[in-house]
Parts: C-alpha cells; sequence; structure tokens
C-alpha cells in the first residue's frame, strides 16, 4: 500500500492490515465509509493514498450535532482552514435582525481541494483540537469576484 508519508511516524489506517497484502490477493487496502446525512465520501477519499485520521471518510471521526455552511477566508494551516459563518440576531427593543458573524476553524480532509472564497458545509465532530470541533463534508467552488470576506447571503 503505497501512501502518503509526510510524518515522523508511520502513518497508516487502523482498520487496514498491511500484512495482508502477501497473506491474500484480495485483501482489503483502503478503509472508506460516507459519513451519513446524505453526504457522498468524494472519489479522492476511495482512491487517493492519503492517511487522515481525522477524516469523516477516511479516519475515525463520526459526524453528529449541527451542520452549517460558510465561506473559506483562510486556508493557509495545515489540513484546517477558517471559515466565515453568517447568521441573523434578532434585537427585540427594534423588532428588526442585524446581521452578524464568526469565524470557525473546520478541519479539512486530504480528499478536499479548498481556496479562499469556496463555499464549503461543515458537519460538528468531536474535538479534534484545542479549537477545532468540525470537518469539511462538501465543497463549492468560487463563484465570487471581489472581496469574498464582504459578501453576506452567498448560500
Amino acid at each position: 500500500m503505497a501512501t502518503e508519508q509526510h510524518e515522523r511516524a508511520f502513518q497508516k489506517q487502523g482498520a487496514v492490515f498491511l500484512g495482508a497484502e502477501t497473506s491474500r490477493k484480495n485483501a482489503k487496502k483502503r478503509y472508506t465509509r460516507d459519513c451519513g446525512l446524505g453526504f457522498k465520501a468524494p472519489a479522492e477519499a476511495k482512491n487517493g493514498t492519503f492517511v487522515d485520521k481525522k477524516c469523516p471518510f477516511t479516519g475515525n471521526v463520526s459526524i453528529r450535532g449541527r451542520i452549517f455552511k460558510g465561506m473559506v477566508i483562510s486556508s493557509k494551516m495545515t489540513n484546517t482552514c477558517v471559515v466565515r459563518k453568517h447568521y441573523l440576531h434578532y434585537i427585540k427593543k427594534y423588532n428588526r435582525f442585524e446581521k452578524r458573524h464568526r469565524n470557525v476553524p473546520v478541519h479539512v480532509s486530504p480528499a478536499f481541494d479548498i481556496k479562499e472564497g469556496d463555499i464549503i458545509t461543515a458537519g460538528q465532530c468531536r474535538p479534534l483540537s484545542k479549537t477545532v470541533r468540525f470537518n469539511v463534508l462538501k465543497v463549492v467552488p468560487n463563484l465570487v469576484f471581489g472581496n469574498a470576506r464582504k459578501q453576506f447571503r452567498l448560500f
């Protein structure tokens, strides 16, 4: 099994026995699954060689709780992006809504190729690090020209 090894420790999927290549011809080479909720695993997760234990399609992370859409505003971190999440807050005194936003760090599986301005769908999972509690489930490429940070209702 040719995997992309970028770490000092040998990276492997927990559900796959690597010694099976010598013992059986039709041995299982890669573990993949759909994360549920109608989200299908991308082709890169099924055919790729990456190893990511925090990926919802090839790793040991289940998606439960909240799901939201947002725009990627930064993808400079390794396997993590910052997503701008828009929402409306009701002001009871004036009987009106005001626009607000929150920047949410989201884990990005190597199965996805994201850029700034892309619209992503993220699902809640267990805590993956100090600040990351969401995982990318779907990516829609950028359709906006100009500053993506200032757009409010794109999705």
